[in-house]
Parts: C-alpha cells; sequence; structure tokens
C-alpha cells in the first residue's frame, strides 16, 4: 500500500477567526505579576509600578523579509526578539507582548501553527507574557505586528539623550554578522533558483546565518550593567547600523563623537566572509544594521567596571557639541559618520 507522504495542509477557512485564534493561543500562558489577565477577555489587564516602556514593530513580508529562506519559526521569534531589543535599549525589563497577524489563504494553518511556535518560544526563552493582540486575514502575503511592554527601573528608562561630551562609547558583541548572513542566504536562494538541485552548506557561515535568522536581544548585558551598578547616559539598540545608531545618539544628546575603526568588534567568520564577498568589513559593521546589540555610553569614571569584560568593547567617545559624528579610520583619519538607515519606501 502507498504512503501518502505529502504534509498534511490545513485551509484556514476551516476553522474560522475564532476557532484559529484559540487554536493558535490555547498554549500561551502568564507567569509575571504584573499580568493581571492575559488572552481570553476583550483586553488585556497589566499592573505596573514605575515607569512603563511600550515600542511596536511591524514586518511585511517582501519588504522585511523573504519566506525563500527565512523559516517561519524563526520569523515569529525574531519578530518578538527585534521588539524586545526596544524594550533593553531603554535599560528596561521586558515583561508582555501583543501579537497581530495578517494572513492570506496561501498559508495553511500548519505554517501558521509554526509561525506562533517560533512567538511562543521566544516568549518562554525571555521570560514574557504573550497577552493578546489580533488575527485577520490578508489580500496578499503576511504580515506581523508585535508590541513589547516593559518596566524601567527605579532610576527611570534611559533615553537617547542623556549623552554628555567626554563620555566613552560602548557597544556589546561584535557587528555586521547579521548582514553579512543576509548576503549568505540571498546568494544561495539565487543558485537554487538557477538550479532546484542545488544543496546549499551553510555549515561554513552557521554564524552569521544564524545572526539573521536568529537573533537574539540583549537582556544579559541590561542585567550585567545592573549587576556591575553601572548607570548608562544614553543608549540605543542596533537595528539599523552602527553609524545611525550614533548619530541618533549625538544628535538627541546634542553632541558630536569619535568612533575609532580598529576598535569596532568583529567575528573572525564576518572578516573572512567580507573578503570572500569583496566586502569591506568595516563599511559593513557601520552601515549593515540587524544586529540587535546595545549600543551606550557612560561617565570615565564608571571604565574600570567594565574594563577587561569581553562582552563589552569601548569604541569611542563623546565630543563637544557640534562637532560632526567622526570615524578615526586605522589611518589615522577623520572622515565624517554617513548613516544609511533602512530602506523601505
Amino acid at each position: 500500500m502507498l504512503e501518502n507522504k505529502e504534509p498534511t495542509k490545513t485551509p484556514l477557512d476551516s476553522l474560522g477567526e475564532f476557532a484559529l485564534i484559540e487554536h493558535l493561543t490555547k498554549s500561551a500562558t502568564t507567569s509575571l505579576p504584573s499580568t493581571v489577565l492575559g488572552i481570553g477577555d476583550d483586553a488585556a489587564v497589566l499592573q505596573y509600578e514605575g515607569e512603563t516602556v511600550v515600542s511596536t514593530d511591524m514586518l511585511i513580508e517582501g519588504v522585511h523579509f523573504d519566506l525563500a529562506y527565512m523559516p517561519l519559526k524563526h520569523l515569529g521569534y525574531k519578530a518578538v526578539v527585534v521588539n524586545l531589543s526596544d524594550i533593553y535599549a531603554m535599560n528596561a525589563q521586558a515583561t508582555q507582548v501583543l501579537v497581530s497577524l495578517a494572513v492570506s489563504n496561501r498559508f495553511p494553518l500548519e505554517a501558521v501553527e509554526e509561525l506562533y511556535a517560533g512567538i511562543h518560544l521566544a516568549c518562554k526563552t525571555y521570560g514574557v507574557d504573550f497577552v493578546g493582540g489580533d488575527t485577520t486575514s490578508s489580500q496578499q502575503g503576511l504580515q506581523l505586528s508585535v508590541t513589547a511592554l516593559g518596566i524601567a527601573p527605579k532610576t527611570g528608562a534611559v533615553l537617547r539623550s542623556g549623552a554628555t561630551e567626554n563620555d566613552l562609547l560602548v557597544v556589546s558583541g561584535d557587528l555586521g554578522g547579521a548582514y553579512m548572513g543576509l548576503q549568505v542566504l540571498a546568494r544561495e536562494n539565487e543558485v537554487f533558483k538557477a538550479n532546484p538541485q542545488h544543496q546549499p552548506d551553510l555549515e561554513p557561515y552557521s554564524y552569521l546565518v544564524e545572526r539573521q535568522l536568529k537573533p537574539e536581544a540583549r537582556n544579559d548585558i541590561v542585567q550585567l550593567l545592573q549587576d556591575l551598578d553601572l548607570q548608562p547616559t544614553a543608549m540605543i539598540d542596533i537595528s539599523d547600523g552602527l553609524s545611525s545608531e550614533v548619530m541618533h545618539l549625538c544628535k538627541q544628546s546634542g553632541v558630536g563623537c569619535r568612533v575609532y575603526e580598529n576598535k569596532i568588534p568583529l567575528d573572525p567568520q564576518f572578516i573572512s566572509v567580507c573578503e570572500e564577498f569583496n566586502l569591506d568589513s568595516t563599511t559593513i559593521a557601520l552601515s549593515g544594521g540587524e544586529d540587535y546589540e546595545l549600543l551606550f555610553t557612560i561617565k570615565q569614571t564608571d571604565f574600570d567596571k567594565i574594563k577587561g569584560n569581553p562582552n563589552l568593547t569601548v569604541i569611542g567617545h563623546m565630543t563637544a557639541a557640534g562637532d560632526a559624528p567622526s570615524l578615526v579610520t586605522r589611518a589615522e583619519e577623520v572622515i565624517p559618520l554617513k548613516a544609511q538607515g533602512w530602506k523601505a519606501f
């Protein structure tokens, strides 16, 4: 007897809206004291002490992601993580998320289940409660909107506007990996289009591909700063590239900045793949984006608290108001920083 090896595909319209929502959210549980009521009523009920921090991001198929090489479970995970990163960039602790989804009928139930599996995994990994959202139909493609909420520390949220002259500029982790991971995936996708029998070998690029498909928000850095009793003067997460974020800090704080090229942290695999693609590693680190590392400023008197820490690198310092944000090259040439940002329009 022949076995049917075709995967099961359940049309979304076979469930209806309410049954679909119940099916996708049945595993959502709450554990935080600030969540009074989660999914199941007209609205969630939350109760906080102190400042509440809120951020929303939208992800659109064909603009922010390509399902040719973005697995749905990874997409769900990443959609939550990029929002949590905004909360951590305020030096706050993330507590809840709401997820809204618009999906076309080309996606079966099993595909949407994969997406929500990633959402639930991210919530579990970061200890946040999934408390609501919305699900509706779309005429084309997949659209995902996530709202994250969090609680600022008693000292208050850290803003982009608190940096002052002579503050040190510090970054977590390494930069540029996510962008190069995207380049690897895009190249392999083009090869696959030309030869569907091609099986890509992504092992040599595993770190970079993971940085693109499954980024992690740096809640560990927020905890580290707390453990070190270190209050940043300004902070931002790196979603649009180091140059853009440095310029945001400078503009909001009314100061200049000097970033030193030889201090920018780069992973060896990143450097190697940049050479393979004939791309300048510094340019990619400055403009690549989607690293979701934390960029912040501290007083010089706090330097000893982070000295020698492998998770943090001092890459420059803030300068006087009126100075242009600049890069000091390895040849000690001073050139203006340029911000490309995200081209979504």
